[in-house]
């Protein structure tokens, strides 16, 4: 049998389109974790959109790794003049035609494990839909937006912490959120 190149661990990159409520550094920061998941031939999954998916998606391109997008748009038309949506760092782009919404539902069930970076109500959005799908999660702490309450709404829910890794180094994040999905896989099996 042949080896793949890359494993079938399939990671969800998850933030602000938008970064001004961000880090000044979160474009480094995510361009770092896309790098490190393309160190760990991870692939990696984004919703084809701007800011700190699109930073992840180049580190992750420009070091070899498989990057996929999932486009709210029907087509590669309405992905470019509708939303205005950028294709770079981009291996293939699925275009789901559902919207913000149904697109971050598909992606965040799509994933192993989601790491969340800054973020506005979208991520959000993708943070609630992966606790509740008992995903394993990583959250760049301190990386601005509303990653800020992601603690306190996990405390406030009342439903246990999750599958949810805390923590600032990029690098770490990504080496403890492939652990956790590795531990997860192995216990489907």
């Amino acid at each position: 049998m042949i080896e793949p190149i890359f494993s079938n661990i399939k990671i969800v990159i998850s933030g602000a389109a938008v970064t001004t409520p961000c880090r000044e550094d979160v474009h480094q920061l995510a361009y770092e974790i896309g790098k490190e998941l393309a160190n760990h031939r991870v692939i990696v999954l984004t919703g084809a959109t701007t800011g700190t998916p699109l930073w992840a998606a180049k580190g992750a391109y420009e070091n070899g790794g498989i990057v996929i997008g999932l486009s709210p748009a029907r087509s590669y038309k309405e992905h470019l003049n509708v939303y205005k949506l950028p294709i770079d760092y981009h291996h293939t782009i699925l275009y789901t035609g559902e919207g913000y919404s149904g697109r971050n539902l598909l992606l965040t069930k799509m994933g192993d494990g989601v790491i969340f970076i800054c973020g506005r109500i979208g991520t959000l959005n993708e943070f609630t839909i992966a606790f509740e799908e008992e995903k394993p999660m990583g959250v760049l702490v301190g990386s601005g937006g509303t990653e800020e309450y992601f603690m306190e709404i996990v405390e406030k829910a009342k439903r246990g912490r999750g599958k949810i890794i805390w923590e600032r180094d990029p690098k770490v994040l990504v080496e403890k959120l492939i652990e956790l999905v590795k531990i997860e896989i192995e216990e489907k099996i």
